[in-house]
């Protein structure tokens, strides 16, 4: 209780961190049903379904913007290397399909369009060979169907960390290495899911795009010893040309009249990103996360691009943008990729001795 009015105490003096009156009490409630939820959950009030295989979950405490689609891509890749057959699990934010179980790829050929299955679990289909990739509401169910239509031996829960129903072997949750928790915040106020003391529930954290300049004290004070810490990096792989298919180095954009737009979590990220390589981008255009785009944007941003050499994306506004061919041939697709600290073996091992543990302790 000590550390709960503390931290109100805080929020309430810091200037920058003040709420509307509105905005304020509302996110103390929701902080409030959260804890609630979580203790129910600890103590098995809330039963949760155990899948007959290894279950490893990527999540985040706040609302996007920590880099988890380039993550689940290159932790499944891990995974696969290591000689294990993941399949990836994800809600299906945003897509249409609405069955229990929804085939996006089935390892060696998409089988869903963006509508149906939503852009990030199409990006990760479209960036794993070998990996199943379904949707469904219940991960469960979602699990089941897939261990019943191919040959897996470990479920990749994609953005899973407060979905509890389903029993995970692993949790690795991703911090954003500028603001690991937010703005101190539970929505509606603010962009934590939870209140920060869930990061407990971890098994691994990886801070991206980090540390944060005041450094990890704050990260380490909330996870505490046991819970090891990973860096990650985003790091800009290729530009693809949508027209042709053809990639090239990111240095083929330094002396371009660079046009970008972006329809994801953290624009201004990505705008960032495409500025220390070309030096200037002009115009840029940023529309909300998981924007369905529809011609009136696409004349927009051709009208604004007209004295542009290029016109650059993310890989997730691409998928979307794949019904207009027309369009999409005009663009190049800025392809990242993660990048680990110290190692991916070392992440690798500390996944891997979770696992162990935690199915020694279900025997």
């Amino acid at each position: 209780m000590v550390r709960f009015t503390d931290r109100v105490r805080k929020k309430l003096e810091g200037s920058e961190r003040a709420l509307p009156m509105i905005s304020f009490p509302m996110s103390l409630g929701y902080e409030a049903i959260m804890r609630a939820r979580n203790r129910m959950f600890d103590k098995g009030i809330i039963r949760t379904q155990r899948l007959p295989v290894p279950v490893v979950s990527v999540g985040n405490l706040t609302m996007g913007g920590t880099g988890k689609t380039p993550f689940v891509i290159m932790l499944a890749g891990l995974i696969k290397k290591g000689g294990c057959r993941p399949a990836v699990i994800s809600r299906g934010y945003g897509g249409k399909a609405r069955g229990e179980a929804n085939v996006v790829s089935d390892g060696r050929k998409l089988m869903a369009t963006a509508e149906e299955a939503g852009d990030e679990p199409l990006l990760i289909a479209d960036s794993l060979d070998g990996v199943p990739v379904v949707t469904g509401r219940r991960r469960f169910t979602a699990g089941m169907a897939a261990l019943s239509r191919f040959d897996v031996n470990v479920i990749i829960l994609d953005d899973a960390f407060q979905h509890r129903y389903l029993y995970r072997d692993v949790d690795v949750v991703l911090l954003d290495g500028k603001h690991p928790f937010g703005n101190g915040y539970v929505f509606p106020g603010g962009t934590l899911r939870e209140p920060p003391s869930g990061i407990r529930r971890a098994h691994v954290a990886v801070v991206t795009d980090g540390p944060p300049a005041e450094g990890t004290g704050e990260i380490e004070e909330e996870t505490g010893p046991d819970i090891p810490l990973f860096m990650a990096h985003r790091r800009v792989k290729e530009l693809l040309d949508c027209a042709t298919g053809e990639v090239f180095p990111p240095v083929m954009m330094r002396d371009k009249r660079v046009a970008a737009f972006a329809g994801i979590a953290s624009p201004e990220r990505f705008k960032t990103i495409l500025a220390s390589l070309c030096g200037t981008v002009e115009p840029f255009l940023a529309f909300p996360d998981h924007h369905a785009y529809n011609e009136s944007d696409m004349k927009t941003i051709l009208a604004a691009s007209l004295s542009s050499d290029i016109i650059v994306t993310t890989e997730k506004d691409g998928v979307r943008l794949r019904r207009y061919p027309d369009f999409y041939g005009k663009l190049k697709l800025l392809r990242i990729e993660m990048r680990l600290e110290p190692s991916p073996d070392e992440m690798m091992g500390v996944i891997c001795g979770k696992l162990l543990e935690s199915r020694k302790e279900s025997m």
